[in-house]
């Protein structure tokens, strides 16, 4: 590694480390604090509280990771150049791109990073969080779960609703649970009662997963006619629901965080084949997907934008840095959430959306250090 590598690697891993800690700290007091702080005060064992504290950690580092490589660059390269060490490598011959070079190495290695983590750990961990959560409310309700509602469909035809009084994540079980049935008009045509529906997962992966009536159920005929009883077999008059429970929670819950790109390329081809999610849902879904791909790329972007802002004049101070750090990552996240809306409703490609505000970056950077190195 040549001198001017260690130069600034030196200079930039400490600010990383940082920024790190502060955008982590922030998040976490901004989103979760008063959820923290309410389980304290309604007496939750501080284990189950620590312990739900840890598993949001792995989400909130992941954002962070990106963040802090912009700052990094910023308060690096501010240093660097109010101290006139920029101009002096510029005079022994560096050009631009070989001063921001050790920058982008580092910056690809904590975009690999962010990968791996949001891929890998972030998904196991924002699972157990929110099932601990919906555990922990429903507790304090004195519920087993939380009601929910879907349509059954089948040939792209609505062919019955589903609502359940309790969905019980922990149990995969659905609880007090009323089908209505619906024939060739869209006309009730019978209901079915049972108490507890158990999903059953197919452990041979042919596609094969069923929901199962435990204890059976009974159907009432819509025109009053005389009620019945089914044992465990489900009954051949009510459409079976296709929803597994990870369904069940993508509709009711826009949270990309819980599935790795495997589970949701799952989820997306298990909805389109079997009709279960709309096209909003589904577009969600797809957005989710190259989100965890853009957000790692946005951590290679923000370093070398970071570095060539961080060049400025010797007056300028540190909290110009910061400043500017944060109105970067306040437009990317707008710009972020404006492309999610218009994913959603199809006006943009998931993938174009999700990559749009890296684009855009990836350009800026570009002339920047075009400009730069004139």
């Amino acid at each position: 590694m040549k001198q001017i590598d260690r130069l600034i690697l030196k200079e930039i891993v400490g600010p990383w480390v940082f920024g790190v800690a502060m955008f982590s700290t922030l998040l976490m007091a901004a989103t979760y604090l008063n959820r923290i702080a309410d389980y304290i005060v309604h007496g939750l064992p501080l284990s189950l509280v620590v312990k739900i504290t840890l598993l949001l950690m792995p989400a909130m580092l992941v954002n962070s990771f990106a963040m802090a490589v912009l700052l990094a660059g910023l308060l690096s390269f501010g240093r660097l150049s109010g101290d006139s060490e920029i101009v002096a490598l510029r005079a022994a011959g560096a050009s631009m791109i070989r001063i921001i070079r050790p920058v982008m190495a580092f910056s690809f290695v904590i975009g690999v990073a962010t990968f791996f983590f949001n891929n890998n750990v972030v998904p196991p961990a924002a699972a157990e969080s929110q099932k601990l959560v919906l555990d922990i409310a429903n507790k304090s309700q004195g519920v087993k779960g939380q009601p929910v509602s879907f349509p059954l469909v089948q040939d792209k035809k609505m062919m019955g609703q589903l609502m359940a009084q309790a969905f019980d994540i922990s149990q995969s079980t659905l609880n007090g649970v009323t089908i209505v049935a619906y024939d060739k008009d869209l006309k009730p045509s019978v209901y079915l009662w049972c108490n507890t529906l158990e999903y059953i997962p197919d452990k041979t992966h042919q596609g094969h997963d069923k929901w199962h009536a435990k204890g059976g159920g009974s159907i009432i005929p819509a025109d009053g006619g005389q009620i019945t009883h089914f044992d465990e077999m489900w009954p051949q008059q009510v459409v079976q629901p296709t929803q597994s429970p990870e369904d069940i929670i993508t509709l009711n819950n826009g949270d990309m965080s819980i599935y790795s790109m495997a589970q949701i390329q799952h989820q997306i081809d298990r909805g389109r084949r079997d009709k279960t999610l709309t096209s909003d849902h589904i577009h969600n879904l797809e957005y989710g997907y190259w989100n965890k791909i853009s957000v790692a790329v946005a951590a290679f972007i923000f370093g070398a934008l970071g570095a060539v802002l961080g060049i400025r004049n010797q007056r300028a101070s540190t909290a110009s840095g910061f400043a500017l750090a944060i109105g970067i990552i306040f437009g990317y996240f707008a710009l972020a959430n404006f492309m999610n809306v218009w994913a959603m409703s199809g006006v943009l490609p998931a993938w174009l959306a999700s990559f749009a505000p890296i684009i855009i970056g990836c350009v800026a950077a570009g002339v920047l250090m075009w400009r730069r190195n004139s």
